[in-house]
């Protein structure tokens, strides 16, 4: 089966395909079946964003298109920046929108910097099934960002159980407790059942 990733994120297929290794899935890259599509994401969850996402290239290609929508929600910021994660402040890069956070959080005391990364992987098909998954990871603001893996906000999101940011993580290791890598777990289980094991 082949599923086209509606995204143009290397980072996120590398995620996918680790995960979705095990089945008989391969993934692809918008690009990789000619599509450069900028679909508004104008939805006020992860949930809307992700379906709005899915549907506009499964519509462009007829392949089984999978999304993911996925941010940072910070509870002393109401959630935010939360669906806006990608563009925080309006600004263009992930370190320009580290900066802007670590600023909006200068004088929040550490036991106040909790956060939760959130991912909903949601696949619409041709016949009209859509499968979804949701995942989430808690965690605490870093005060500075620590480690060169990973992308977005991983430098600055710091896991207690193992004392490190995400961005400090090996991928392998990474992949076990991530939000995304959660709802990917999730979303396999669900793919494996509907699609792999239909005679049961």
């Amino acid at each position: 089966m082949k599923l086209v990733l509606a995204s143009k994120n290397p980072g996120k297929l590398r995620e996918l395909q680790a995960i979705l290794g095990a089945l008989d899935v391969e993934v692809l890259l918008e690009s990789q079946v000619g599509l450069d599509l900028e679909v508004e994401e104008t939805g006020t969850t992860f949930e809307e964003n992700a379906l709005l996402k899915a549907r506009a290239v499964l519509e462009a290609c007829g392949l089984p298109a999978i999304a993911d929508d996925s941010g940072l929600a910070v509870d002393v910021l109401d959630g935010a920046p939360g669906v806006y994660s990608a563009r925080y402040g309006g600004l263009h890069s992930d370190a320009e929108r580290m900066a802007l956070l670590l600023k909006n959080l200068e004088d929040v005391p550490d036991e106040r910097r909790t956060a939760r990364f959130v991912s909903i992987v949601t696949c619409c098909f041709p016949d009209g099934r859509v499968l979804s998954a949701r995942g989430a990871c808690e965690g605490v603001i870093a005060r500075a960002p620590r480690g060169d893996a990973g992308f977005g906000y991983d430098p600055v999101f710091f896991y207690p159980p193992l004392g490190r940011t995400f961005a400090e993580l090996p991928a392998a290791e990474k992949n076990q407790i991530s939000h995304r890598g959660r709802a990917l777990r999730q979303f396999s289980k669900r793919l494996n059942e509907e699609f792999f094991h239909a005679d049961k």
